[in-house]
């Protein structure tokens, strides 16, 4: 019953450091976009230089007799000189077919980038061009704007954590008085309840049954389910259910004969089906919470003087436990699941029962049925692998 805060903090500031990451996708994009302009805007700029770097040393070179021009060679950079048809006169770029098509200016090619010169014809060695290639790819820059990201999600998440967390204290803290009042009042319900079942007993063997005593027994066994209920919904996420093996037939029947009290008060009456030896290894409390919940509701719901229809039997490794009533149905079979649901509130109760049912058929996994007619009645049915 307590609030697990951290779980709580956790699962919330992932949701909101999730949704902020995905108003912040667009204007990353925008930023890395901006970034690779700049950087495109450089690597232009800088090519460029570079062209006009060549270009002062080929005029400064002198064409004397035996002197040899050494075309400039760097490590960052690769250059060519090219005809009118890009044709290559010399050049030290290795991807040659990818020039044929460009023109004059900044172009970006795969992985490389290219400053296409113009250079004054006929006096440059015959060449027309000058190219000026440098290998470039973002990934410098898909690199910091991830980092950034990143670092922004982290950030994000911390500050949403603790937001939460401290938002989350008072809740958590008053939500552990409300827990340890309801143990504390559970733990004082129970001894009262199991005097007055003894009581009854005992007064019963001595003085013979009395209608009165018998619908104050009635009712005791009624809250007895829901102490049950309550005590199972405290205790299961901490408990350990040990499972052991249970002659289920005769589990079944004992269950039965509990309820047949409950039953006689509207003139209904329990008929069962129950095959002799059934076993299975299951947790006591687990199963007598599925039975006692179902059969409490069917006999809640059923119309007075009908028969409910108990079968138990084992085909091919598998059980087959089934409760048949005759009453008002279910309308929505989907909503029956939800904690405080009641189709029906003239009926009393908490809507818990059938909640419970679900997570231990859940967890178990326990194949469940559920077929219903509007006034005509329902069928619980649950398989056991």
């Amino acid at each position: 019953m307590i609030l697990e805060s951290e779980k709580f903090v956790k699962k919330y500031a992932f949701f909101y450091t999730l949704a902020i990451a995905v108003v912040l996708i667009v204007p990353l994009i925008v930023y890395i976009s901006l970034l690779l302009k700049i950087d495109y805007a450089k690597l232009n700029l800088d090519l460029q230089k570079k062209a006009k770097d060549i270009v002062i040393l080929m005029d400064d070179y002198s064409n004397k007799k035996g002197e040899v021009y050494n075309f400039p060679r760097y490590q960052e950079y690769k250059a060519g000189l090219y005809g009118d048809d890009f044709s290559a006169i010399f050049t030290l770029i290795e991807d040659e077919n990818k020039i044929n098509h460009y023109t004059m200016g900044f172009h970006r090619d795969g992985g490389f980038s290219y400053f296409v010169y113009p250079l004054q014809k006929g006096y440059y060695f015959g060449a027309s061009y000058l190219i000026v290639s440098k290998e470039y790819t973002p990934t410098k820059t898909y690199l910091f704007a991830a980092v950034i990201f990143t670092a922004i999600i982290i950030l994000l998440f911390l500050f949403s954590r603790s937001v939460l967390k401290n938002f989350s204290r008072p809740f958590e803290k008053m939500n552990r008085h409300l827990d340890s009042f309801i143990r504390d009042s559970m733990h004082e319900i129970n001894t009262p309840l199991s005097i007055i079942n003894l009581n009854i007993d005992l007064f019963t063997r001595k003085h013979g049954e009395d209608r009165h005593l018998k619908r104050v027994k009635i009712a005791s066994k009624t809250l007895s389910t829901i102490y049950d209920d309550m005590d199972y919904l405290i205790k299961h996420e901490n408990a350990k259910f040990t499972k052991q093996k249970i002659d289920f037939s005769q589990f079944l029947q004992n269950r039965i004969d509990y309820f047949v009290e409950i039953a006689s008060q509207k003139k209904i009456k329990i008929i069962s089906n129950i095959e002799s030896g059934v076993e299975i290894y299951f947790s006591k409390t687990k199963l007598q919470r599925v039975i006692d919940n179902t059969l409490s509701n069917a006999i809640k719901y059923s119309y007075d003087e009908k028969d409910i229809i108990i079968t138990l039997f084992q085909k091919e490794k598998k059980i087959y436990f089934t409760v048949q009533d005759f009453g008002v149905g279910i309308e929505d079979v989907d909503k029956i699941f939800q904690r405080y649901h009641r189709e029906n509130f003239s009926k009393g109760g908490f809507g818990i029962g059938l909640d419970i049912v679900k997570k231990i058929v859940d967890l178990e996994e326990i194949d469940m049925n559920i077929k219903s007619k509007l006034k005509e009645g329902t069928t619980f049915t649950y398989i056991f692998t």
